[in-house]
């Protein structure tokens, strides 16, 4: 193009480089809003991948959020008793659509060594998991490597606008 030459705009380049549905997976997928849920050790260990040594927010979830309406992932680290269940379950209801559940550590996906009455065996019994990232506890690499197999699953996912459940 000279410098004389006015500037002609090429009229057959699609305007988005990815199907619609694509950008929003990958939108969805680098915008994660944890909702905090630690019960035992394992938020401990939570706490620390969002903290400057591992540093989640590199991969696009900083923001742990103490309200459920502005939280689209939920991490329960740590063993689930009886009357914590209801609770779990409220704050799972009341975050919006769509959302995904990440089990830390072996009480949270099957109670570890807690073989009793009072603590629920595994959370996939009262919500939906996605994720389950063992250990006891399990390290903060673990959670991020939990978190970035979320990513890809959400990445992967058609988008629908029935999706209520995700398993």
């Amino acid at each position: 193009m000279g410098v004389n030459q006015p500037y002609q705009p090429r009229e057959n380049l699609p305007f988005f480089v990815a199907p619609f549905e694509k950008l929003i997976q990958w939108a969805r997928s680098n915008s994660l809003w944890p909702a905090q849920f630690g019960l035992a050790c394992c938020a401990i260990e939570m706490m620390s991948t969002a903290a400057s040594r591992y540093d989640m927010s590199r991969f696009g979830m900083e923001v742990f959020r103490a309200s459920p309406r502005q939280s689209d992932v939920m991490i329960v680290a740590g063993r689930v008793s009886q009357k914590m269940a209801p609770v779990l379950v409220t704050i799972y209801e009341q975050m919006l659509d769509p959302k995904w559940v990440v089990a830390m550590g072996d009480c949270a996906s099957c109670s570890g060594v807690f073989n009793n009455y009072a603590v629920i065996q595994g959370v996939d019994r009262l919500v939906p998991v996605d994720v389950y990232v063992a250990g006891c506890p399990p390290r903060p690499e673990a959670l991020i490597d939990g978190l970035i197999v979320l990513q890809q699953k959400i990445q992967s996912k058609e988008v629908r606008k029935d999706d209520r459940r995700h398993t």
